[in-house]
């Protein structure tokens, strides 16, 4: 009979550890999740700042491309204005 209660105890002990590996496993796979849905959305934070990053490089190059455009017309402007036939001559 002791025998019966002592494996019996042994159960219950080893049901325990059980128990508190699984509590342990669980607070691990717990902060796990939490640290994959901050990645995620640090992920989707970054791909929003690339599109924006995208979208502001385009109209920086239309400006330039507008800014080159108006310089090159000054440029051309003082050149034929330097080229014209001197009137006193």
């Amino acid at each position: 009979m002791a025998d019966i209660v002592g494996s019996a105890q042994q159960v219950a002990q080893l049901i325990g550890e059980i128990t508190l590996a699984s509590a342990e496993q669980s607070a691990g796979i717990h902060h796990v999740n939490a640290s994959v849905v901050q990645l995620d959305q640090m992920t989707q934070q970054n791909a929003a700042l690339v599109e924006q990053s995208a979208a502001a490089s385009a109209s920086q190059r239309e400006h330039a491309d507008r800014l080159v455009e108006l310089v090159s017309a000054f440029r051309l402007m003082q050149f034929f204005q330097t080229k014209q036939p001197n009137a006193e001559a």
